[in-house]
């Protein structure tokens, strides 16, 4: 079995859910340290012809909460509905609008204040869209030391789950050991997304933006085709 751990982001590139889409199982973090300087609450949209950040406002609290213990700024219900109408004006001419921005409105409407909740059920959403099956589970539902840290949880995750494949985003390449791995009898496998290019509007491609960019000017078969086979699985 395949398996995947990550962080949950706010709707991540299509590397992200190359991954979800490669996995037998997805794990996701909910009882690690949020990091401020990460992709848990923000992402790039194309706005303008230009690349523009956007974010979930976080309600200011301890440095040192869990992702599942962080909330939404209490001013939340009114900055959703300025975050899905930039969205919508940015992308309202693009070729697949409208069978995309529902997706997008249900995600952002969500009820719900907790971080992690908010974030997972878009994570969810978007891949029933996508047609991505992997089940996803949270790391904290899994039976294993979770004061670990670093490789040594990802390996107590692994073996709690009797996985024999992990696979990690290529940037981890030096975060682990490959012995390490073998010695628990995983094997270790990095994935790396193909570069690619699609048309957006008149304007000069800007690469690896949010999947809501993907989604906008990309058909469901054309997205296939970069889940399936737009990626590269490297041995360490």
């Amino acid at each position: 079995m395949k398996t995947a751990i990550m962080q949950p982001y706010f709707f991540p590139y299509i590397g992200y859910f190359q991954l979800l889409n490669a996995v037998d199982e997805f794990i996701l973090y909910d009882n690690i340290e949020y990091t401020k300087k990460g992709w848990i609450n923000r992402n790039r949209i194309l706005s303008n012809g230009k690349e523009q950040l956007i974010s979930i406002p976080i309600k200011k609290d301890s440095d040192y909460l869990s992702i599942e213990e962080r909330s939404l700024s209490d001013g939340w219900n009114k900055d959703k509905m300025k975050l899905f109408n930039k969205i919508k004006e940015s992308y309202r001419k693009a070729p697949y609008f409208n069978q995309s921005i529902e997706v997008i409105e249900s995600c952002l409407l969500f009820k719900e204040q907790n971080l992690f909740q908010f974030i997972h059920n878009s994570l969810i959403q978007i891949a029933e869209h996508l047609n991505i099956n992997t089940p996803i589970i949270r790391s904290s539902e899994i039976s294993i030391d979770h004061s670990l840290k670093s490789q040594e949880k990802v390996l107590a995750l692994c073996n709690a789950r009797e996985c024999s494949t992990y696979v990690n985003p290529i940037g981890g390449l030096n975060l682990y050991n490959k012995g390490d791995f073998l010695n628990e009898n995983i094997d270790l496998r990095f994935i790396k997304s193909n570069s690619f290019e699609y048309v957006q509007f008149k304007n000069e491609f800007i690469p690896w933006l949010s999947v809501v960019d993907v989604i906008m000017f990309n058909s469901q078969q054309q997205i296939k085709k970069y889940l399936n086979e737009g990626f590269t699985l490297i041995e360490n």
